[in-house]
Formats: structure tokens, C-alpha cells, sequence
């Protein structure tokens, strides 16, 4: 009875350390990641210095949203599948209820003032993609081999549209990173993470992954709702990078395919800058304005749909890790991906980001505004979307 009560308060405590983050944690996965060492390294201590930055390079390594994910391992080490499930949920529904709002009240807004806000949104994701590009090509991207990397993807994305293209780029990524990059690729024997999943249970979750990932484009055209799961799907699972990287995929998936169209697109991923949490929420507010559904059953199909492969690959990966990151062939495969990722994060910046955005001068100087914003002064994100989207309304209308 005892160690039944201390699971759940454990349960519990990890529910409401989580829901603060949920309600807090602005500024994108990086700023999650410092928000978590904080809270759970610093002031809880529910794990040292080492087992933490053992934990995010696990899932830097992983295709999934990264703080996401780091944040549902946290759960699962300590309260264990209940843990997990909690972590994901108080963390993830304050900025997915936010943005299913915005999209009821963005199919209804009307007239000059809400016409330039929507506007200064889609304006502001140009400098938030932006500033990724930047920042991601800086760290990934430091040497002529893999600039080159990204390069070749960018022209890979323009010559074949749509995920085709984005899979090809990245698998072709991986294989000239593990030809080319094997200098840098270092491997690490420390920091061991002991997590209660058994090896059994690890395979059955890469099982399902893949079995999800074959199936679903085979079944999508029996049911809508199957077609919406497939195509969140494929988007959670091939997202390297970083949440931002998720913009080209879903852009491919949703504006490509008829469901949304390129103004509803961008400017749902701009309001997506101004609320903390994971930025694969974006998918609650896309799953909310999909034809022929209902919103709330398509945002929520949408949300459980992009966060579930990562959450397979982790688990799947768990009781093999502290033996497989000591190969540092494939340290070196995920640094040509990554500098893949860069290229295509590039390519989206022009389109559909920058061509739905800037049709004049006035949307370039306000795009450069946020840019500068963000890059030397250091706004938070959130401050940055609320000036460029209020910038929106004094844009004269074109």
C-alpha cells in the first residue's frame, strides 16, 4: 500500500513539475532543455549533470521533437509509463488548447485590425525560420563538408517536391556523413542511463514504429481519419533537428496535398512562436482546420499522431543505447543528417515561409525587424511575435 501511494505521488509531482513547464517554458527546444536542467537536475536533482546530458544526446541523435522527448524519458525514469504519459500530456496541452483556439477564432477574424495581425504572423515566421536557419547552420553546419551537405539538400528539396524529396536529402545525408564526417564523430563511454524498459519491450516499440510507418500510407485511403494519422505520422518520424524542422514536412503533407491552404499554414506556424511548450503542437491548431472533420477530433488525431513515432523510437531505443552510442560511425551518420536538416529548413524559408509573407517592402522591413530582434537583442520568442504581429496591422494593405 505504501509503495503504491509513492508511485502515484510520484505520478503526481511529475504531472505538476511538468504543467509549470507546459505553462512557462517559451523559446523553442533549446530554452526547454535549460528549463529542464533547472528544474529537474539543479533544483530537484532527480538525476546528476551527466546522466542529463547523456539523456539529450540520446535524443538529438533520435528523429522526434527533442525536448518532447527529453522530457517524456524524464517521466518514464521517474515514475515509469504513467510518469511518461503525465510528463507529455501537462506539458503539451497548455499551448495545443491555446492553439486550437486560434484556429476556431482564425477561421472567423475579419476586418483591418485581425486581417494585419494574421498577417504580421506569417510575417513574423519568416524571421523565427529565419533565425533557426541561422542558428542550426552555425552549429551544424561549421565546416566546408558539411555546408556542402546542405547545400545538396536544398537542391535536392528543389529538384523533387514534397517528402520524397526531404527523404531523400536526409538519407543521403547520413550516408555522406558516415564517408565524410567520421573525423569529428567522437564516441562517449560515460553517463549510463538505467530506464525501466526491458529489451523485449524495446523491440516491440521499434516493431510498432515500423509497422506504423508501412501500413498507415497503405490504409490511409479507407478512412479520413486514417489519411490524417499517416500523415502526421511520416511527419513525426522523419523530423532531425529540431521542431522547426517539422514546417517543411507538414507543409508538404497538408498545403501540398489541398487541406490548408499556405496563409492558413504560415500564419498558424507563426502564432505557434507565441505560446510555450513543444512547437509540435503546431499540429493541434493544422489538425483543428482540416475539410470534412471535426476540429476537435482532427487536432486531437493530428497532436497524438506527430508526437507518437518519437515516443516508439525513444522507448525502442532505450535498453540499447549505452551499447550503441559507443558507435561512432553513427555519430558521424547523424552529422550529415543534421546538416541535411539545415538545407531543408533553408529551402522552406523561401518557400512556403518567405513567398507567402513578403509581398513588399514593408514586409521585408518588418521581417528584418523580428530577425534583428531575435539575433542581437535576444527577445524571446514570444515578445518578438506579439511586436511583428501588432506590426502587422500598420502595414498599409496591398
Amino acid at each position: 500500500m505504501a509503495q503504491q501511494e509513492r508511485a502515484c505521488g510520484r505520478v503526481s509531482e511529475v504531472f505538476w513539475s511538468f504543467l509549470v513547464l507546459g505553462l512557462t517554458s517559451f523559446g523553442g527546444p533549446v530554452a526547454h532543455l535549460g528549463y529542464f536542467r533547472t528544474a529537474f537536475v539543479e533544483r530537484r536533482q532527480w538525476l546528476t549533470e551527466q546522466a542529463y546530458a547523456d539523456l539529450v544526446a540520446l535524443c538529438q541523435f533520435l528523429p522526434g521533437p527533442v525536448s518532447s522527448q527529453v522530457g517524456f524519458a524524464l517521466g518514464l525514469l521517474r515514475a515509469g509509463p504513467w510518469g511518461a504519459a503525465m510528463a507529455w500530456l501537462a506539458f503539451t496541452l497548455p499551448s495545443a488548447i491555446v492553439l486550437v483556439l486560434f484556429a476556431f477564432g482564425a477561421a472567423v477574424l475579419d476586418g483591418p485590425v485581425a486581417s494585419g495581425i494574421i498577417h504580421g504572423l506569417k510575417v513574423v515566421a519568416v524571421a523565427i525560420v529565419a533565425h533557426a536557419v541561422w542558428g542550426m547552420a552555425r552549429h551544424l553546419c561549421p565546416d566546408t563538408i558539411r555546408a556542402g551537405i546542405a547545400l545538396f539538400a536544398v537542391l535536392a528539396v528543389v529538384l523533387v517536391s514534397g517528402v520524397v524529396g526531404q527523404v531523400v536529402a536526409i538519407v543521403l545525408g547520413g550516408v555522406a556523413g558516415l564517408l565524410l564526417c567520421r573525423e569529428s564523430a567522437v564516441a562517449t563511454a560515460d553517463g549510463a542511463l538505467q530506464f525501466p524498459v526491458s529489451r523485449l519491450a524495446g523491440m516491440l516499440a521499434l516493431g510498432l514504429f515500423v509497422a506504423l510507418l508501412v501500413l498507415l500510407p497503405l490504409l490511409a485511403g479507407s478512412a479520413a481519419w486514417l489519411a490524417v494519422v499517416d500523415a502526421f505520422y511520416r511527419s513525426g518520424a522523419l523530423v532531425f533537428g529540431g521542431g522547426h524542422v517539422v514546417l517543411p514536412l507538414l507543409e508538404a503533407e497538408v498545403v501540398q496535398s489541398g487541406w490548408l491552404t499556405a496563409d492558413e499554414f504560415v500564419a498558424g506556424y507563426g502564432a505557434a512562436q507565441g505560446v510555450p511548450g513543444p512547437l509540435f503542437t503546431f499540429a493541434a491548431y493544422v489538425g483543428a482546420l482540416l475539410p470534412d472533420m471535426n476540429r476537435v477530433v482532427g487536432a486531437l488525431l493530428a497532436l497524438v499522431a506527430i508526437f507518437i513515432p518519437g515516443f516508439l523510437l525513444l522507448v525502442g531505443v532505450l535498453p540499447f543505447w549505452n551499447h550503441f552510442r559507443q558507435w561512432g560511425s553513427a555519430q558521424a551518420i547523424m552529422r550529415g543528417a543534421n546538416a541535411a536538416v539545415v538545407g531543408i529548413l533553408g529551402a522552406a524559408l523561401y518557400q512556403p515561409v518567405w513567398t507567402s509573407a513578403i509581398i513588399g517592402p514593408y514586409e521585408f522591413a518588418l521581417a528584418l525587424t523580428g530577425f534583428l530582434l531575435l539575433t542581437v537583442w535576444k527577445l524571446p520568442a514570444w515578445m518578438v511575435v506579439l511586436v511583428v504581429a501588432l506590426g502587422g496591422i500598420v502595414i498599409p494593405p496591398q
